[in-house]
């Protein structure tokens, strides 16, 4: 069984909600990027998702623009951060790893090579948040041959598509909270209570949802709503401020455990 499946099968059977932090991959560096996988694993942690640093992102504002541009300055590749996925299971890592990668890294290379990879070095699954459903085939084939689900994301704009997108999805339901691009919010968009319950009425899948949730009381809100919360600027950022400690290996453990603190805060 694809280890997201059986993450979301216990999470269910406890009546719990997955804290699945966000981390751009190569920032400060890769070494680091392998200690902070493992420090948010035991910090409380449940997913990972490892972002590929991209150039011209789509949804991401600009906590992780910043942060691709200081990877993509040491050149971190796709192959790079699969690598790292693999040397952080190889150092002990249970909890599922999802890529997150625009299309153009994956498409460049090699979009079979690249899903045979992901599985050999232990990843679960793929988001493609520039790959719409019309044109994911070829993708999605390669996702099944190698046993990875490939996720999307949902809008609240996407009305008349969400039955369409979730009747294709694997894994589980990426709910995105809020309208514009990635960044810590006060506000949600107004209607999104009504939107998680219309994706809810539409899939068996576990649902979670991202874009702006940053502290433990809006974790808490959305957890009585879903299966899971995505938390990915605010990690971005506490690592940002953090950046010089963490990339120094004697400054490292206690950042590192700043960091651990700040996700063991938002689970609770």
């Amino acid at each position: 069984m694809n280890a997201i499946d059986e993450l979301f099968g216990r999470i269910r059977a406890k009546g719990g909600t997955a804290l699945m932090p966000f981390i751009t991959m190569g920032d400060p560096h890769l070494d680091a990027t392998v200690d902070i996988i493992l420090q948010l694993e035991r910090s409380g942690a449940d997913l990972l998702e490892l972002g590929v640093p991209y150039s011209d992102p789509l949804a991401d504002g600009p906590v992780i623009q910043r942060a691709s541009e200081r990877a993509l300055r040491n050149r971190i590749t796709i192959l790079d951060c699969i690598e790292a996925g693999g040397r952080a299971r190889e150092a002990g890592a249970k909890l599922p790893f999802v890529l997150f990668t625009y299309f153009n890294p994956l498409l460049q290379f090699g979009i079979d090579r690249g899903f045979e990879l992901m599985a050999e070095k232990g990843f679960s699954g793929a988001i493609i948040p520039d790959l719409p459903l019309e044109e994911d085939g070829e993708v999605r084939e390669a996702a099944r041959r190698h046993g990875l689900h490939l996720i999307p994301l949902l809008a609240p704009t996407s009305k008349e598509r969400i039955k369409r997108i979730v009747s294709r999805a694997s894994g589980f339901v990426y709910c995105v909270s809020s309208l514009g691009v990635t960044g810590e919010r006060q506000q949600f968009h107004e209607r999104v209570d009504e939107f998680l319950d219309t994706v809810r009425s539409a899939t068996d899948l576990p649902i979670a949802v991202g874009f702006g949730i940053s502290n433990n009381e809006q974790f808490r809100s959305f957890a009585a709503r879903c299966d899971g919360v995505i938390v990915g600027s605010a990690f971005v950022r506490r690592i940002e401020a953090l950046g010089e400690r963490i990339a120094d290996p004697a400054a490292r453990p206690a950042a590192l455990a700043e960091l651990g603190r700040f996700a063991a805060e938002l689970k609770g």
